[in-house]
C-alpha cells in the first residue's frame, strides 16, 4: 500500500509514530516517579534506567540515520516499534535492576530506529515545518491521555502498569506503520560521507543547541512529579498539573505553524533557551504551589515551540534530510544525560541544583543557536502539495 506524507493516511501514521517514538518527552515524570515509588530505586538509579533507554536510542539513531535513504522506511518503523513493544512487555514482568536495564536499552534502540525514519520522512515532505507542527500537535493530545490515565493505572495496579502502557503504545505504532507509513522519496545513489562533509556547520551548531535544550528538559521533567510530591502538594494536585501541562502542550505546535512566516526564526531560537531556564528556576527555587504549577505547565511547551522552528530551519539548511533523520539522536543525546545527571544532582545537592545546571546549559544553547543563520524560506507549495490545513496544531 502506497502512502504519502502529504496525504492523510501517511500523515496520521507519522503522527502515531512520532507519539510512540517521543514517549519519553511525555512520560519522564511518571516514569522516573514510578521507578522511585513503586520499584524503590534511589533517584540516581531511577534516572539511570531512563538514561539507558535514551542512550540506546542515541546509538541506534547514529547507526540508522546515515542509512535513511538505503533502507525501507515502512519496514524499519514497523519492526522497530514491534521490538520495542516486546521489550517493554518483558519489563513488566521483572523487578531487578539488571534485567530492567537491558530491556530499557533494547526498547530505546528499537523505538529510535523507527523514529529516525519517521523524522527523516517528515524532513522530506513538502512542508517540513508544518508537518512537524502537526505531529507535535498529536503528541500534545497523546500527552493529555497519557498523563491523565497512567498515574491512576500505576496507583491501582502497581509499577508494571507503566510498562504495559508503553508496550501497548509501541504495538499500536507498529500496526499503523505497517498499514500506512509513507513511502520514502529520498534518493538511493548518494554517498553519505560526501553528503555529510558538505552539511553546513550551522546545522551542527543547531543540532548541539537542541541537545542542550533537551538536556534541560529531561533533567527537570524527570523530577517534576517528585518535586511536587515531596513538597507536600499531594498526588491529586500534582496529577492535575500534569494533565494541565498536557492541555498547554496543544498550543505551541499550531502556534509555531501559524507564526512560521510571521516571526523571526532567529528570535525564537535565541529566546527559547532563556525562557526554558527561567521556568526551571521558578520550579526549583519557588516554594508555593502556584509558582510550581504555573511554571511546570509551560516546561515542555517551550521545547516543542523552539524545536519546531529549529526543525524548519535545519530542514532548509540540510536538503539531504540525513541530519534530521538523526533528530532522535540530537534530542536524546541531551535527554540521555538529563535523568542520571539530574538524579545525581538531586541526590547530592538537592533540587535547587537543577536550576543552576539549567542556567549554564541554556547559556551554551544560546551561544550555539547564535551561530545558526536561517536561509530564506522557500515559496509555499501549491495547495495540492501541501498538508491539509487542519493537520497543524
Amino acid at each position: 500500500m502506497q502512502a504519502s506524507s502529504d496525504k492523510w493516511p501517511g500523515s496520521i501514521a507519522l503522527m502515531v509514530a512520532h507519539c510512540a517514538g517521543m514517549i519519553d518527552l511525555v512520560a519522564l515524570p511518571v516514569w522516573v516517579g514510578a521507578l522511585i515509588s513503586e520499584y524503590r530505586f534511589e533517584p540516581q538509579r531511577a534516572g539511570g534506567l531512563v538514561t539507558l533507554f535514551l542512550l540506546g536510542a542515541v546509538l541506534s539513531c547514529l547507526f540508522f540515520a546515515p542509512r535513511f535513504s538505503r533502507l525501507n522506511a515502512r519496514f524499519a518503523a514497523f519492526a522497530g516499534f514491534a521490538l520495542a513493544a516486546l521489550a517493554f512487555l518483558g519489563a513488566a514482568f521483572v523487578t531487578n535492576f539488571a534485567p530492567l536495564a537491558s530491556l530499557h536499552a533494547l526498547a530505546g534502540a528499537s523505538a529510535a530506529c523507527a523514529l529516525s525514519f519517521t523524522h527523516g520522512t517528515i524532513a522530506h515532505s513538502a512542508r517540513p515545518h508544518r508537518l512537524f507542527a502537526a505531529v507535535n500537535l498529536a503528541l500534545g493530545v497523546f500527552a493529555i491521555v497519557f498523563l491523565g490515565a497512567t498515574p491512576n493505572l500505576i496507583a491501582a495496579f502497581g509499577g508494571r502498569a507503566l510498562f504495559f502502557v508503553f508496550a501497548g503504545v509501541m504495538a499500536a505504532a507498529s500496526l499503523v506503520s505497517a498499514i500506512s507509513f509513507p513511502t520514502s522519496t529520498s534518493r538511493k545513489d548518494e554517498d553519505f560521507v560526501a553528503e555529510v562533509s558538505h552539511i553546513s556547520p550551522a546545522v551542527w551548531f543547531g543540532v548541539a543547541a537542541i541537545s542542550c535544550m533537551a538536556l534541560n528538559q529531561a533533567m527537570m521533567f524527570s523530577f517534576l512529579e517528585r518535586i511536587g510530591i515531596e513538597r507536600g502538594f499531594g498526588r491529586e494536585a500534582v496529577t492535575g498539573v500534569l494533565i494541565a501541562l498536557g492541555f498547554v502542550n496543544l498550543l505551541p505546535a499550531p502556534l509555531a505553524a501559524f507564526l512560521e512566516t510571521r516571526v523571526s526564526s532567529r528570535a525564537v531560537l535565541l529566546g527559547g533557551p532563556v525562557i526554558q531556564a527561567l521556568i526551571v528556576l521558578a520550579i526549583t527555587l519557588g516554594s508555593g504551589f502556584a509558582s510550581y504549577a504555573g511554571a511546570a505547565v509551560f516546561l515542555p511547551a517551550v521545547m516543542i515551540f523552539t524545536h519546531t522552528f529549529a526543525f524548519g530551519v535545519l530542514a532548509r539548511l540540510d536538503r539531504s534530510a540525513r541530519a534530521l533523520a538523526g533528530t532522535p539522536a540530537m534530542l536524546m543525546t541531551g535527554a540521555a544525560i538529563g535523568p542520571i545527571l539530574g538524579g545525581t544532582l538531586v541526590q547530592t545537592f538537592g533540587y535547587p541544583s537543577l536550576g543552576v545546571a539549567a542556567v549554564v546549559t541554556s547559556i551554551c544553547a544560546v551561544g550555539l543557536f547564535a551561530k545558526v543563520h536561517a536561509p530564506a524560506r522557500p515559496p509555499v507549495p501549491a495547495p495540492e502539495a501541501a498538508m491539509p490545513a487542519r493537520s497543524t496544531r
